[in-house]
């Protein structure tokens, strides 16, 4: 048998793996960008800009508690100009390299989304994300973007008619409807979906000095413990909206972890966390594995296992 193959399109974007950088986990700089291309990923997502600049929370913003991570960065960026700038400059040395690049964007209101993808686009992303689902700003910004489908909608609908570039809509494991959502998202649309986002907010103490262990005292969840809840999400979304690409999202450190993604429904799947126990290499760990259970079980693409999760649950239940 051949060499399988790992590529993967989304919105007719070329991916020459299904791994993906997870917005928010890295800083923004060209250099940072081209490095973690270098190192193995399919596409790069940068950190989420808005209209302005945004200083986010004060340190510490980010935390390992055993099981994931807790983090409040509070969407600290340069703002949507700067942000084009560095995606203009990153995007020639990512290209060359066969590397797609997505631009992640929030904003404060349903008109502001609309004018930060118009800004945005001057850059020329591949893909825009539009971030509704932030769970460390609902103070600041009131009631979730993605909280119900009538404003998951609205939001969708004033980027599609802001942009030509295809836009990914990222999801929320906090709402009970996430089903609901995507279908709304993708009626007003949506060319992808993203999902999941961080779970929470959270909280974790010191218990020495009784006090929060991150600034904003609370914080969104990520990792290894929400890797369950978000392979849920991508299963119930993928089946919800099964014409419509995926990036399956949340505690992704594995090849394990990615294949569950995929045989969930995801066509890709983004590595945020586990950069931070096990460094850049681990998309290309990933890769490998993909490849290793592709060999093993004679699949040629990604396609021949994707959301082919069994309706039975194995006997034993014991996780392989």
């Amino acid at each position: 048998m051949s060499e399988p193959d790992l590529s993967v399109e989304l919105c007719g974007i070329p991916l020459r793996n299904p791994t993906v950088l997870a917005s928010g986990i890295l800083g923004l700089s060209e250099d940072l960008l081209i490095r973690v291309g270098e190192s193995g990923a399919g596409a790069v997502v940068t950190k989420s800009c808005g209209l302005k600049p945004r200083a986010g929370y004060p340190n510490p913003v980010i935390a390992d508690w055993g099981a994931g991570l807790i983090n409040a960065v509070g969407l600290s960026n340069p703002g949507v100009e700067a942000t084009a700038q560095e995606i203009q400059t990153a995007k020639h040395a990512l290209k060359r390299k066969n590397i797609a690049v997505i631009a992640s964007i929030f904003a404060e209101s349903v008109w502001d989304f609309g004018t930060v993808a118009e800004k945005i686009s001057s850059a020329q992303p591949d893909l825009i994300e539009v971030n509704i689902s932030c769970p460390n700003v609902e103070h600041e910004f009131g009631q979730f973007f993605c909280a119900t489908p009538y404003v998951a909608a609205q939001v969708t609908r004033r980027v599609k008619q802001s942009t030509k570039i295809p836009i990914i809509v990222k999801l929320s494991p906090n709402e009970a409807n996430i089903a609901e959502i995507a279908k709304a998202v993708v009626q007003a649309g949506a060319d992808a979906i993203s999902a999941i986002n961080t779970l929470g907010p959270g909280m974790v103490l010191d218990i020495e000095s009784r006090a929060p262990i991150i600034s904003n005292r609370i914080g969104g969840i990520s990792g290894a413990a929400i890797h369950p809840i978000a392979v849920r999400c991508v299963y119930d979304i993928a089946r919800a909206t099964p014409r419509v690409p995926l990036i399956g999202i949340g505690g992704n450190a594995t090849a394990r972890d990615a294949i569950e993604m995929i045989i969930a429904g995801a066509h890709a799947v983004g590595v945020g966390s586990a950069i931070l126990s096990r460094g850049l290499d681990v998309f290309d760990e990933i890769t490998r594995g993909i490849a290793e259970y592709m060999t093993r079980h004679n699949y040629a693409r990604l396609a021949d296992f994707r959301a082919r999760v069994l309706e039975t649950a194995p006997v034993s239940g014991v996780r392989p």
